[in-house]
Order: C-alpha cells, then structure tokens, then sequence
C-alpha cells in the first residue's frame, strides 16, 4: 500500500471542489484528493500572493550572493583597503564600529 504526504490540514475530493470552488479559496491551503490520493492543493488569492513575495525575495537573495564573487586579488585588495582605513581611523571614528 502506498502512501502519500498531505501538507494540509483540511482536505476535499475533486467531485466536491467542482460543485462549489469558491467556498475553498481561503487563508489556508487545503488538499485536494483523486482516489484519496492528493492530486493538488487549492489556495486563496492572498496565501498565493504571499508565496509568490517570499519565494522573490529569496530568488533576489540568491542572486544577490551569486553576483558577488571577488577573484583573490579582489579579496586581498579589500583587506589591503580595510586595514589601511582601520589604520588611518581616529578613535573618535572607532567608537562607531561594532560587531556583527
């Protein structure tokens, strides 16, 4: 017998999301099922909108990080620049820095 995950709480058969869709459109994702087997999940517009915002910022992200790739000399020239501007620092400039 074979098993499959339903990652939602409520659950509803394809025959009964035909004869009224719209009841089902909601704040959280409900399953629905073809011979008890879940066939798709039906969502409402702003749990959708919502993914869609998380999953961009994600995409941005990793775009970001993907764009920033410094070659060796790049990396050993922003060091060369931290420690000179570390050196050339008052104190007064000092008191600003802190730890991450």
């Amino acid at each position: 017998m074979e098993t499959h995950a339903i990652l939602a709480e409520k659950s509803v058969s394809i025959s009964a999301l035909r004869n009224n869709p719209a009841q089902y459109f909601g704040d959280q994702p409900i399953a629905v099922l073809s011979h008890n087997k879940p066939a798709g999940y039906v969502i409402g517009a702003e749990l959708f909108e919502e993914m869609m915002r998380l999953i961009g910022d994600r995409e941005e992200a990793r775009a970001f990080r993907g764009r920033f790739r410094p070659s060796g000399a790049e990396l050993a020239e922003y060091c060369k620049s931290s420690a000179a501007a570390l050196k050339d620092a008052k104190p007064e400039n000092l008191e600003e820095f802190t730890k991450w």
